[in-house]
């Protein structure tokens, strides 16, 4: 990196290397978490060079990781808003049959749901109306004449999105939620 010109670091999950540090025993990694807050100003004073980090547990972070002069931005990234979330299920509903479908009260129902999950939901939308369509809905597989390309092209309905979000499990509980807005509060510099 010394050797680049511009370079732009991204590191994920920033929590597992930059923890934050106890007293007693000390931890392997409070080694790497030390080494790291020398390094950052060293990278910061080099033109062209930008560091990102992204994290799931900024509370797991070290504070002086967070400190000004080290990050001077903490820019939070929440659950997607409405907007977001219609523009995702734009996305992930097949063109054939979005005209069909009231995304209005998927966009509704998926209050509360990742990008994650709104896509797990979508997925499993589309299965279930494929199976549905082979197995059940005179599909071949069922003795009927409707072959896959056809059960394909008839698509997911409505019900079968509002089943498939019914069914699925949000990974950011309310709590874990609550504390993100909390921590919004208290550490975002934007």
């Amino acid at each position: 990196i010394a050797e680049l010109e511009h370079a732009v670091v991204f590191i994920d999950e920033v929590e597992e290397i930059a923890s934050q540090r106890s007293g007693e025993p000390p931890s392997p990694l409070q080694g790497v978490t030390n080494e790291l807050l020398k390094i950052i100003p060293a990278f910061r004073e080099q033109p062209g060079r930008l560091l990102v980090c992204a994290t799931n547990f900024i509370r797991a972070l070290d504070t002086a990781f967070l400190r000004h002069g080290r990050f001077d931005y903490v820019i939070p990234i929440g659950l997607p808003d409405r907007q977001a979330r219609e523009a995702m299920w734009q996305r992930f509903i097949p063109a054939a049959v979005v005209d069909d479908v009231d995304i209005e009260l998927l966009v509704e129902r998926t209050e509360g749901f990742s990008p994650a999950d709104i896509e797990y939901a979508a997925r499993s939308a589309s299965q279930r109306a494929l199976e549905k369509a082979v197995y059940d809905d005179g599909g071949a597989a069922s003795g009927g004449s409707v072959s896959v390309r056809e059960a394909v092209r008839k698509g997911p309905s409505t019900q079968d999105y509002l089943d498939a979000i019914g069914e699925t499990r949000t990974t950011v509980s309310a709590e874990v939620h609550e504390q993100f807005l909390e921590d919004i509060d208290a550490l975002g510099r934007v």
